[in-house]
Formats: structure tokens, C-alpha cells, sequence
């Protein structure tokens, strides 16, 4: 929006044209947000606690969540909206990748609203019923796929890459759409099962999303693409003002979310970051690289898979208690302590990610 602005500025005074430089949109994009989470954050929270939408707490987790019941919820809106304004006001809005983005991440979280709402205001404990979750999710996402694909200009947009491997590039065709649906959806849900402690999910998705915003950019340059041995996909550098914008309105966030949280994102946001994350790996063609660097998420999702099968095959856990995060909590490890050393693993992951660049 604001670049259609400066577009027309131009003729008046030159100075305007640097608003077309990227980078800066992109730095605009976190600074934008991230002062509209920390100015409607402490407004949300009041309106959350005087319409007592707070956080049910399960009786068999550890002892110290007890304490954490009737925190304020829902607060991922706060997220989505300081992401939403941001981008709308300094993205390129011709962009159909930003629009893809930033669709997808909306009606995520319109999923996650919804469960939200049904377990905090009509204290229904079951939320929104898994298949109903499930058909949703399936329905976005494919819709994403579908329309990535139909849109696809070149044959790389539509092919898997392989990091450290810059000799095997694989034709995906009409695979691409299963491939995309199983990131979107995949990724939905790993951030939202890792969404269990205070700051536990959000720190990792900054990072992630930060990480995929330089490969954005540089896919979206041809020189860089060229040199990195990484696909060329135009348009695509767009989306680091999309990442600027998830760093700046995660990090407000977290200003509010820091153990002991005032506010927890609840399914609203955790379902949505999840989505855009997996939306936008899809874009840049590196969905490989997605599952290196969201190890954390990929191992919370794991430690659960692995609980019920071993469970409905054998009637013995493998865990104290699943997602992981709590199997260490059970284990005694204070809650700090184990959303730092997510963070600490989380931070190493994504250097390995962003070193694929150059390992090829």
C-alpha cells in the first residue's frame, strides 16, 4: 500500500524511490510490527481477562501449569493482526505470493479461532472435533497447492530441491500438490503441538521465519540464486517484508508471552505460524530445509506419534508425557530451562539450514 504511495511520491522528490528497495520494506516490515504488538498487546490482554478468556489447564500435566489456568488466550491475534497490517502496508500488494501468504495464514488461524472460541467461551473441552480441524486444514491447504501449481511460470517452481545436493533436481508434476499439502498442514500442526510453554513455540517460529526470509530473498534475486545453486523463483524475495513482519509481531508477542506468560497464542496463532511457515518453505523450494531447521517442532511432533503407537501397540509410554517438552518437565527440569534449551537447539538448527546455502 505504502509503496503505491511512494511510487506516486516519486515525482515530487527522488527520495522516496529507496521505499522500492527490499530490504528496507523488510526492516520496515519487523519495526511496524513489532510496535503494534507492543502498543495493542497490553489492550488485548485486559479485554481477554475482562471477558475471562483464559487457559484451561489439564489436571495430569506437571503440577507447576496448575498456576497457569485462566491466563489470558487467544493472544496469536494479536500476532496475525500486527502481521497482517505490516505486510499490507509495505509489501508489494501485486505480489501473488504475499497474497498466498497471507491468505493461508488467516484462514488458519480462522481455524484455530474457532477451536479457540468453542473450548474458552462455550467451555467445550473438545474445541473444534479433530475431523472437523483436519477437513479444514485439508481444505486450505490443498487450496494453497492447488493454486501454487496452476500459477507455477517455471518448471523449478515445481520441483523438489535436495540441500547439499546441487546435481539431483526432481520433476515433482502434479505431486507438487501432495508434497505442499503435507508441508502446509504438517507444519500447522507441529508448531501448534509445541505451543505447550511460555515462549516455547514462538522464539523458533522468529527464528524459522527469519531463516526463510534470506532465502526468500536471495531466491528472489537472480544473481544470488544463481551463485548459491538455489532455484531462481521470482517474486519470491516479496515475502521477506511477510518474514519481517512475523519477526517483529513474534517478538511483541513474546514481550507478553516470556515466562510467566501474561498471555498464551493459543490454537489462533500457534495454527497459523505453523501454516504460513510450511506455505512459504514451499514457495522458495526448500521444504527440506524447513524440517532441519524446525527440528524442535519436528521432534514435539514425533515424541507424540511415537507415544500413541507404542501406547495402542503395546499399552506402555515411551514418555513421562507427550509433546516432549512436558517429558522433561515430569523429569524435573524447570519450565525456563527447557524453553531455553529448545531455543538453544532450535538456534543451531537454523544456522545448519541457512549453511546449505553455501554446502552444495
Amino acid at each position: 500500500m505504502l509503496l503505491l504511495l511512494a511510487e506516486y511520491l516519486q515525482q515530487f522528490h527522488t527520495g522516496f524511490a529507496v521505499i522500492q528497495y527490499l530490504t528496507l520494506r523488510g526492516i520496515l516490515g519487523v519495526l511496524t510490527a513489532l510496535i503494534l504488538a507492543l502498543c495493542l498487546g497490553p489492550w488485548m490482554i485486559r479485554t481477554l481477562q475482562i471477558r475471562q478468556i483464559g487457559q484451561a489447564v489439564r489436571d495430569d500435566g506437571p503440577q507447576s501449569h496448575l498456576s497457569k489456568k485462566g491466563t489470558p488466550t487467544m493472544g496469536g491475534a494479536l500476532i496475525l493482526s500486527a502481521i497482517a497490517v505490516s505486510t499490507l502496508l509495505w509489501a508489494d500488494l501485486s505480489n501473488r505470493y504475499v497474497w498466498v501468504v497471507l491468505a493461508v495464514t488467516l484462514l488458519f488461524g480462522a481455524i484455530g479461532w474457532v477451536d479457540d472460541y468453542r473450548k474458552v467461551i462455550e467451555k467445550n473441552s473438545r474445541g473444534l472435533p479433530s475431523r472437523w480441524k483436519y477437513f479444514w486444514q485439508s481444505v486450505f491447504g490443498l487450496g494453497a497447492a492447488l493454486f501454487l501449481y496452476m500459477t507455477a511460470k517455471t518448471p523449478v517452481e515445481t520441483t523438489l530441491i535436495l540441500p547439499l545436493i546441487k546435481t539431483i533436481e526432481i520433476p515433482l508434476g502434479a505431486g507438487f500438490i501432495v508434497l505442499t499439502y503435507f508441508v502446509i498442514v504438517g507444519s500447522s500442526n507441529a508448531v501448534n503441538l509445541t505451543d505447550g510453554l511460555d515462549g516455547l513455540a514462538i522464539m523458533p517460529t522468529v527464528m524459522v521465519g527469519g531463516a526463510l526470509g534470506i532465502f526468500c530473498y536471495l531466491s528472489g534475486n537472480v544473481r544470488f540464486a544463481e551463485y548459491l545453486l538455489i532455484p531462481n523463483v521470482a517474486g519470491a524475495g516479496e515475502l521477506i517484508v511477510f518474514c519481517g513482519a512475523l519477526i517483529g509481531a513474534g517478538l511483541g508477542f513474546l514481550w507478553f508471552n516470556t515466562y510467566p506468560a501474561q498471555v498464551f497464542m493459543g490454537d489462533v496463532g500457534a495454527l497459523a505460524l505453523g501454516a504460513a511457515l510450511g506455505t512459504i518453505a514451499v514457495i522458495v523450494r526448500q521444504e527440506v530445509v524447513l524440517f532441519i531447521m524446525g527440528g524442535v517442532f519436528v521432534m514435539e511432533t514425533l515424541s507424540v506419534m511415537i507415544q500413541v503407537a507404542s501406547f495402542k501397540l503395546t499399552g506402555k509410554r515411551v514418555f513421562r508425557m507427550a509433546p516432549i517438552h512436558h517429558h522433561f518437565e515430569l523429569k524435573g527440569w524447570p519450565e525456563p530451562r527447557v524453553i531455553v534449551r529448545f531455543w538453544i537447539i532450535t538456534v543451531v538448527l537454523v544456522l545448519i539450514g541457512l549453511a546449505t546455502l553455501k554446502l552444495r
